[in-house]
């Protein structure tokens, strides 16, 4: 078949785009390789109905299908081509097995014939991803393309979310792909047994102390909303686990925080002391219980109850008292029916009133305060405003002042990833045209896929960035003050940075120049109105002292000074 001939509507590449559209994929995120022209092709047939955003950067477009699974709860699709193209793509796909996210990549590929000769750009996907993927693959017969790729959606939705690898060897996408699709993938959910349902009922009623954990992914608003009301009319302490803060409004009057790195000191206590621990969803993992290091296994064997929809991650670091494999969604809206018949309103009271003074403005030496910018950012921002940051040690005064009140408007990695926030806000204003979305990065944060500021207006998409610099890489200088103190000991965390207002400016997108406090208030105002009014994407350039580099903490004062 000639190359510059359409891709027969039968092909092994037309079925994997019918797949995608009858499991209602609405949007493609990639960069073009000549090892998958075929679906590209076929795409192009599609073009209502399926959109695809051409990124700057395969890490760009794997950050952005990763962004639009959580927000969607639907497996965000990145197409890339063979070898740096997949290898570039690796960290969207590291973030979203680490944050359970449903997401599905597919790699261009070398022609099944020249597989094993050390062909250009070679790559056994199935080795290099078996780690990182729940499911890493290869179409090798063309007739089962459907067949793949609707298992590929399964497994990405079922159990704990993730993501899942397909490669395309591209001399069989143009052979016949077999059977259509029939029906959209409909995932199997666990509910939660009635049988745990009423253990944890009766546990409820004899708790003094009870703390209610919830994170993980798949939450749906109604099961937010319907947990949050319950456990506010009981008053029982609910926190976020790592990154997780938006699964329920912060303003609520028994919402305690957030289990996340910096954590309140007030609110490790409380689940140290708790006498039983509802978990829903979280893993439990390093960050959430700082650096395993918040619970002892002899204790959560007494007083934890923990649900998970991966049957894999109950019993894994922490004995339980009783565990249940259930739908995140599912275990909130069968606990939301259950009658303890008790309150703890004194207990959810005074849980909120230590969140209420942790995530009071703190103060600062240098001319910004990001503490008062965050929860200024957090007052004036509409409710369904979605907040996307990368990793640094910026994120951590957005995490403690600003305050979400809806359900999926937290678009942060867990796997702390640099450079995720600019592409996860593309993706939220691709998914959302019509929410306002504030991407909070570091310099160094940004510089990693910053390019995507062509992406965002090529693509028409709006969002506003508040790059926070304080010209070095935040985190890794403040463990270097910590472990090797001393000006002279200062090596590799220093940056030089663009004027990054000429530098949006250049992209033609809006920028501003921030040096104050007092002024952040007037730049975020002008850039969110400029972003609206315009259809560009905003930048505010904050300047921040790198001598407050953590919420009261100072390099000074690491030195001793």
């Amino acid at each position: 078949m000639s190359q510059t001939a359409h891709t027969a509507r039968t092909s092994a590449a037309h079925r994997l785009v019918q797949t995608l559209l009858i499991n209602e994929i609405d949007t493609v995120f990639c960069v073009p390789g000549e090892s998958y022209l075929a679906v590209l092709d076929a795409l192009a047939d599609v073009r209502d109905q399926i959109r695809v955003i051409t990124c700057r950067h395969e890490a760009g477009a794997a950050n952005m299908a990763e962004a639009y699974g959580k927000l969607t709860g639907k497996p965000g699709v990145c197409m890339v081509t063979r070898g740096p193209g997949a290898t570039h793509a690796s960290i969207g796909v590291h973030t979203a097995h680490q944050d359970s996210t449903p997401m599905i990549l597919f790699v261009g590929q070398i022609a099944l014939t020249d597989r094993g000769r050390g062909a250009f750009q070679e790559v056994d996907y199935r080795e290099v991803f078996g780690g990182l993927a729940k499911w890493a693959t290869e179409i090798e017969t063309p007739a089962r393309t459907v067949e793949i790729v609707e298992r590929g959606i399964a497994t990405a939705l079922q159990g704990r979310m993730g993501p899942v690898v397909i490669a395309l060897p591209e001399d069989i996408l143009h052979d016949d792909g077999g059977p259509a699709p029939v029906r959209p993938v409909t995932p199997a959910r666990s509910a939660l047994d009635p049988a745990i349902a009423r253990e944890i009922e009766a546990r409820l009623a004899k708790a003094e102390r009870p703390l209610l954990i919830v994170g993980g992914s798949g939450w749906t608003h109604e099961a937010a909303h319907a947990l949050a009301a319950w456990s506010e009319a009981l008053g029982l302490p609910i926190t976020g686990s790592f990154r997780r803060k938006d699964i329920i409004a912060n303003d609520r009057p028994n919402y305690a925080g957030d289990l996340g790195l910096g954590c309140n000191p007030k609110l490790m206590a409380r689940a140290k002391n708790a006498d039983l621990i509802i978990a829903i969803g979280a893993r439990l993992g390093e960050n959430p219980t700082q650096g395993y290091t918040l619970f002892d296994r002899e204790h959560t064997a007494r007083v934890l109850v923990h649900t998970h929809p991966g049957p894999e991650e109950l019993g894994r670091v922490w004995p339980t008292l009783t565990s249940a494999v259930a739908d995140n969604s599912l275990a909130a809206l069968a606990l939301s029916q259950l009658e303890p018949g008790r309150t703890w309103h004194d207990l959810g009271d005074a849980a909120h009133a230590d969140f209420e003074a942790f995530s009071t403005p703190v103060k600062v030496t240098g001319a910004v305060n990001l503490s008062q910018c965050m929860k200024h950012l957090g007052e004036v921002m509409p409710a369904d405003a979605i907040i996307t940051n990368g990793a640094g040690n910026f994120a951590a005064w957005l995490h403690r002042f600003y305050r979400h009140r809806a359900c999926r408007t937290q678009l942060a990695p867990t796997s702390g990833a640099m450079g995720y926030g600019w592409p996860a806000a593309l993706a939220a204003k691709a998914v959302h045209p019509d929410h306002e979305v504030i991407c909070v990065a570091g310099d160094g944060d940004f510089m990693m896929t910053g390019q995507e500021m062509a992406t965002a207006v090529q693509h028409g998409l709006n969002p506003v960035v508040i790059v926070v610099d304080n010209s070095t890489y935040g985190t890794i200088r403040m463990h270097q003050e910590g472990h090797y103190p001393g000006a002279e000991r200062v090596i590799a965390t220093d940056l030089k940075n663009p004027d990054f207002v000429k530098w949006a400016e250049a992209f033609g997108a809006f920028g501003v120049r921030c040096e104050t406090t007092e002024d952040f208030a007037g730049a975020l105002e002008t850039a969110r109105r400029e972003a609206r009014e315009q259809g560009v994407p905003a930048l505010i350039h904050l300047i921040t002292s790198a001598e407050d580099i953590a919420p009261n903490r100072t390099i000074s004062g690491m030195r001793g000074g």
